[in-house]
């Protein structure tokens, strides 16, 4: 019979997910004896948050094939070294789905209800009915900003309360908003005027930070009220005590702050709510942390689909060594044909061709569901749970094959929204399998993909080249490489430029105003 599996239990978990362990390897409860006498004796460690697992740690664990981190972030882990050692690392990210949903409603109905206030004067001998009587939430318009697993848990729940649902997601596909009975609206600033009450759900990156500023303020209903239970960077807070203080914002309830722990003039508005990042921390949160992560690593150790890993999924051999330098190539178009479409998808479609088309070749299409859905959701997206969040989002995913191609292995990625199409492919070139963009928008191209990219589509004719090396230059930015291709002599073009770091945002309205149809930057990194 062949060994059974070991695994180390480092931290406290759930008696349940101990148990679904014990149930299939050898398992050991040891949260003492230091952890370099013991880690190389095992193929599994489960831990949570004080145990860090450094790259000499797991240099150690000679043994190992899988951690599991029961909860959400892997920050304690060294994630790279882990996948050096061919380790999966994974984690429970929809743990505390239910518990961040259930806190936002909490504080949705505190700040309606004026619960914590009328609480506080009570206790202190002040019987001020008139003053907290606050306003029912049934009628009332919610709009959900962020419409990622905690957000539809919320407006479930609001549509529950007999409240209407808007809500706002670019990377969502219109079918889930159909399913749910919610009104979809096309932009934050579409939805601003509507609400009587906002929720935000949406990831932090840079066109969301501090989103929630003195101009967001200003689009909105007099009265209205905003809870923020994801990040705290989504809201300017300076403007938000602005908007508090002049009757503008009726009241505001507060989980997560820009610094925690957080000491600052938030806490002193009388009319927000705030909580010191509560969201996550309930019972069944934790217990369901450890469940998952035990149902992970048992999968890892038994050959099956890891759907939390963090790192790159396990493929055959013969297949890995001919497709991984198209991974990096996978990810890079998927972003940027998400870029290209104007980050909104309902149908996302790879096709492999020549040689591709005869391996299992379901890595690339995770790694392009990964470029095109990197930081465009509420949650960490990697190549292996990218299926599941595309299917969260509504986004249809399929797989394409042929035999004939322009190259002897090349890939497509095209992206459909609301019927319109956007098509690009490439391919690997030289020893060092470059990225290479064979394709765009309809128009064969050949360049090298690197992090900054510039498409221009214009009327061919004489002088654009000079044209925009010109403006180029006037902006201080240098061009590394340059692709032209046209449908037919005077027909329409278009122009793929690599360039030596951003160009100023000022600089499309001057290609613009020079009567470029269509001109964008794109940052692949």
């Amino acid at each position: 019979m062949a060994e059974r599996a070991r695994v180390l239990v480092r931290e406290k978990i759930a008696e349940a997910g101990i148990d679904y362990l014990r149930e299939r390897f050898d398992v050991d409860v040891d949260t003492t004896t230091p952890i370099e006498e013991i880690i190389g004796r095992y193929d599994g460690i489960v831990i949570r948050s004080a145990t860090k697992l450094t790259a000499g740690l797991i240099e150690q664990g000679t043994r190992l094939r899988v951690i599991g981190r029961a909860g959400v972030g892997v920050d304690n882990v060294d994630v790279p070294a882990a996948t050096r050692h061919g380790i999966v690392v994974a984690n429970a990210p929809e743990s505390t789905v239910v518990s961040a949903a259930e806190h936002a409603l909490a504080l949705l109905l505190a700040v309606a209800r004026n619960v914590p206030q009328a609480h506080a004067a009570l206790k202190e001998g002040r019987w001020e009915r008139s003053q907290w009587g606050g306003v029912e939430v049934a009628g009332k318009t919610l709009a959900v900003l962020g419409f990622g697993r905690i957000g539809q848990y919320v407006a479930r729940a609001a549509l529950g309360l007999g409240m209407h649902v808007v809500a706002y997601d670019p990377f969502v596909g219109k079918e889930r908003f159909r399913e749910l009975g919610v009104d979809r609206v096309e932009t934050i600033d579409e939805a601003l005027p509507l609400a009587d009450f906002i929720s935000l759900h949406m990831p932090l990156i840079p066109e969301t930070r501090r989103s929630i500023d003195a101009a967001a303020f200003a689009k909105m209903k007099d009265g209205v009220r905003i809870v923020n239970a994801a990040r705290g960077e989504l809201i300017d807070d300076d403007a938000l005590i602005a908007a508090v203080e002049s009757g503008k914002v009726a009241g505001a309830g507060l989980d997560v702050f820009a610094q925690e722990p957080y000491d600052g003039p938030l806490l002193h508005v009388p009319n927000i709510v705030v909580t010191p990042h509560l969201a996550a921390s309930t019972d069944e949160a934790q217990d369901r942390a450890g469940v998952i992560v035990a149902q992970q690593v048992a999968a890892a150790l038994e050959g099956d689909v890891v759907t939390n890993a963090v790192n790159i999924p396990v493929v055959g051999a013969d297949d890995l060594r001919l497709l991984a330098p198209y991974v990096p190539l996978a990810q890079q178009l998927g972003r940027l044909a998400m870029e290209l479409a104007g980050g909104r998808a309902d149908r996302i479609t790879v096709a492999y061709l020549g040689e591709l088309a005869e391996h299992d070749t379901r890595l690339l299409t995770l790694a392009t569901l990964h470029g095109a859905l990197q930081g465009r959701t509420d949650q960490p997206v990697n190549v292996v749970n990218a299926q599941l969040v595309a299917a969260e989002r509504g986004i249809s995913v399929s797989e394409e094959r042929g035999a004939r191609a322009r190259f002897q292995r090349e890939l497509r990625v095209t992206v459909v929204d609301d019927g319109h199409e956007v098509m690009v492919a490439g391919t690997t070139v030289g020893a060092d399998d470059r990225p290479w963009l064979s394709g765009a928008l309809g128009f064969q191209v050949e360049i090298e993909l690197e992090s900054q990219m510039a498409f221009f589509q214009y009327a061919d004719r004489p002088g654009i080249i000079g044209r925009v090396g010109t403006l180029f230059g006037e902006s201080g930015v240098n061009i590394g490489q340059m692709g032209v291709s046209r449908n037919e002599q005077g027909g329409r073009a278009l122009m793929v430029l690599t360039i030596d770091g951003e160009a100023p945002a000022e600089l499309v309205a001057r290609f613009q105003a020079e009567g470029f149809e269509d001109v964008r930057f794109i940052d692949l990194r």
